[in-house]
């Protein structure tokens, strides 16, 4: 991360603290994750935008909008926007419920988490790999195969000189040393799209389906966001768990080559992404696919994340500071993706995404 990001984080987390503090409202570890700014002064299609914006949910894209947040200051000084991020499950159930404005979610809505069908619309902002990151002493590279790395995250692999793990790795020494295998505890689209991954690549070995949640072996450890994941890794030596590609380059982890749908053992990277985008079919709804997709060099990994905006906005004031702070996303804030690690979409997917908002009421 260059220095310039850096600052802007920690900017944006500054204005965080003063927001809370004026508001008086208390909080819990949740809320660690929130960003909120108030933007500056400019002359611009955004400037006139004023008032308040609350959105919420996956911590997956929680970097990207940050930065987003914190670059939006510039250019609409009147309007103050916070992103909560909670994980996708959380977010989709305060967006149900009208606690916030908009929901960041990386997974589909189904009908258990309290959103009304027909009541939302899918805008797709960037995507980026799910990062396979482990901690081990003196491997410093690793290859898994997807019916290897099913076998682990299912506890039928406990220690990493395994020969499943030993056959993806020849000519590597591999250490006797336990796995400890860290996943997600709270409702996360990360846990449904590396689940989802599991169930397409290695079907066969694969048993524990795929969701926002999943009943994980008992010897397994849980924690909240992915950086709480990446946390657990860190403290874990023989640590594995799937961590955000942003998360897991800011903490510092390794992460693992995963062998792809054309058979080639390719690390996570925004070309990897990038690539895996290319292949993906999209959906009337704007949903898409990008896990599991061929191509030489894809990130057989590679997550999309969305905003669920509302079709209907009872207050048309709100309806404008929704519309005008997600176009900024759309159009200026793809520029800002790589710099946090996320690949910005595609033009054909970024043009129908602008065209979605279109259809707010």
């Amino acid at each position: 991360m260059n220095r310039n990001v850096l600052s802007r984080r920690v900017l944006a987390g500054v204005a965080l603290v003063a927001t809370i503090a004026l508001a008086g409202c208390g909080g819990n570890d949740d809320n660690s994750g929130d960003t909120g700014t108030d933007a500056g002064s400019g002359s611009n299609e955004y400037a006139n935008l004023s008032g308040e914006l609350k959105g919420g949910g996956a911590s997956f894209p929680n970097a990207f909008y940050t930065e987003a947040i914190a670059e939006f200051k510039g250019v609409a000084s009147k309007l103050t926007v916070t992103y909560n991020s909670v994980g996708s499950g959380q977010g989709k159930k305060d967006f149900g419920a009208n606690l916030t404005d908009f929901a960041g979610t990386d997974s589909t809505v189904k009908d258990t988490d309290g959103v009304a069908a027909g009541s939302y619309l899918y805008v797709p902002t960037v995507a980026a790999p799910i990062t396979v990151s482990y901690n081990l002493n003196g491997v410093d590279k690793l290859q898994l195969s997807p019916d290897t790395l099913a076998k682990i995250f299912q506890a039928q692999i406990t220690t990493w000189n395994d020969a499943a793990i030993a056959a993806d790795n020849p000519g590597v020494t591999l250490p006797s040393t336990k796995i400890t295998v860290a996943h997600r505890s709270d409702g996360s689209g990360t846990t449904n799209n590396f689940t989802k991954y599991l169930k397409a690549a290695a079907p066969s070995t694969w048993k524990l389906d795929s969701g926002d949640t999943v009943n994980w072996p008992a010897s397994t450890q849980g924690a909240e966001k992915n950086t709480g994941v990446a946390q657990l890794i860190k403290s874990s030596d023989g640590g594995i768990g799937y961590v955000d590609f942003s998360d897991a380059k800011e903490s510092g982890l390794k992460f693992a080559a995963i062998k792809n749908k054309d058979g080639q053992f390719v690390a996570a990277s925004l070309d990897g992404a990038t690539a895996a985008l290319e292949g993906a079919t999209i959906k009337d709804d704007l949903t898409y696919d990008p896990l599991n997709a061929a191509g030489a060099t894809t990130y057989p990994i590679t997550a999309p994340t969305y905003i669920l905006v509302r079709t209907k906005y009872d207050d048309a004031a709100k309806k404008d500071l929704v519309k005008g702070f997600v176009t900024y996303i759309l159009n200026e804030g793809q520029t800002l993706a790589p710099e946090v690690d996320y690949a910005p979409l595609p033009d054909a997917l970024k043009t129908k995404a602008l065209a979605q908002l279109d259809k707010i009421q």
